[in-house]
């Protein structure tokens, strides 16, 4: 049986491309050509034998769980190729260790051209924006040309500086994702119609630049949300308590409100300690509430003191307030160290300092107090 005309211009098509891929040329049959910008895999048949998973542990420094979750999203075809993509990002300071986080967040870069990621890194290094910023989100997917370079312009001529820009992006590497090219001048326009000077945008996008991808109902929401606290747009503080307010719908700034009022703060102590510390509201209610009755009922700290350092607030209870409210009663108890007067601002000056710091500080005092009781039992 004859083939028919559409068969006979298939395999003829098919001849052409075979010739062209022996000659140098590109088989338009071949994934790279429907796939555009990854990389073109080997034969299937002499491909299917890599084992993604394991390639992801041994060479991209992932987890077997971690790497098991991967493989559902990239299939690597080319050890050889996906080698080149590592080679290219430990060459612009990539560690192992941001190579697997990367890896986590964007994995079908380990089978993009490096032709078509290699501009894009050098592109971030004349920013002066590494691999501890890259590897945070999967920045490196999107297009060099019609997203990143006009994104970066536009975002440039709002804060000013390369330097702003970097801080800015660096902040919140993954919140440039979430933003979407033709809608970034409407919400810088949108910004000034509720009354934001240019400088108090520029002051605003770089402490949060998620804020331009946010929509006009939000934005508006958190307007009314600050002027109800009492916060006018001329505060110096307006800002600062606007940036942290996108990932915060304004039902949950509302409900934390009422729940740190339930304690018996007043909602003039919350605004108050909000306005210094705009991260209060943005703590989950659970947390809000075990770290209110902790200080309340373990510490016996009155709450209208506390609050008004509302620092203490956001620290983590498992990394930093129990270990070293335990260590402080135990050196209590064993009375090398004295309770203070002001037991609330001794603890937060102590809360504050680092692990390190911590352990060096409380060590030296325990023994100037020991040595101490020592000299006087001469």
């Amino acid at each position: 049986m004859f083939p028919s005309s559409g068969s006979r211009r298939l395999l003829l098509l098919i001849r052409r491309s075979g010739a062209a891929a022996a000659a140098g040329g590109t088989n338009p049959l071949q994934p790279r050509a429907l796939l555009g910008h990854y990389y073109s895999p080997t034969p299937l048949a002499r491909s299917t034998n890599v084992d993604t998973t394991s390639y992801l542990v041994a060479s991209g420094g992932l987890s077997p769980d971690a790497a098991a979750v991967v493989s559902r999203w990239v299939r690597i075809r080319s050890t050889a190729k996906a080698d080149d993509v590592l080679a290219l990002l430990r060459h612009h300071g990539f560690s192992s260790a941001h190579i697997a986080q990367l890896l986590r967040k964007a994995p079908v870069i380990l089978i993009t051209n490096p032709e078509i990621t290699r501009p894009k890194l050098r592109f971030f290094d004349s920013l002066g924006v590494g691999a501890t910023v890259l590897a945070q989100s999967n920045v490196l997917t999107s297009s060099l040309n019609k997203f990143l370079v006009p994104c970066f312009e536009f975002l440039r001529g709002i804060v000013g500086t390369d330097a702003n820009l970097r801080t800015a992006f660096s902040r919140k590497p993954c919140s440039l994702r979430g933003l979407v090219q033709k809608k970034l001048r409407p919400a810088v326009e949108n910004l000034r119609r509720h009354g934001l000077s240019d400088e108090a945008i520029s002051k605003l996008v770089v402490l949060n630049m998620g804020v331009l991808g946010m929509a006009p109902n939000r934005i508006a929401a958190i307007f009314e949300d600050l002027e109800a606290l009492g916060l006018p747009l001329t505060d110096p503080r307006f800002v600062r308590c606007f940036a942290p307010r996108p990932r915060v719908y304004s039902s949950g700034i509302r409900r934390r409100m009422a729940l740190y009022q339930s304690f018996g703060l007043s909602q003039c102590q919350v605004a108050r300690a909000f306005m210094t510390h705009p991260l209060i509201l943005g703590l989950s209610d659970g947390n809000i509430q075990r770290k209110l009755l902790f200080f309340q009922d373990e510490l016996k700290i009155a709450l209208p003191q506390l609050i008004a350092v509302p620092r203490i607030m956001t620290f983590s209870m498992e990394k930093n307030i129990l270990p070293k409210c335990a260590v402080l009663s135990l050196l209590m108890r064993e009375g090398k160290i004295q309770r203070g007067i002001n037991p609330l601002g001794r603890l937060l000056g102590r809360l504050g300092l680092s692990a390190k710091n911590f352990s060096e500080r409380i060590l030296n005092l325990a023994e100037t107090k020991h040595q101490f009781s020592r000299l006087k039992s001469l």
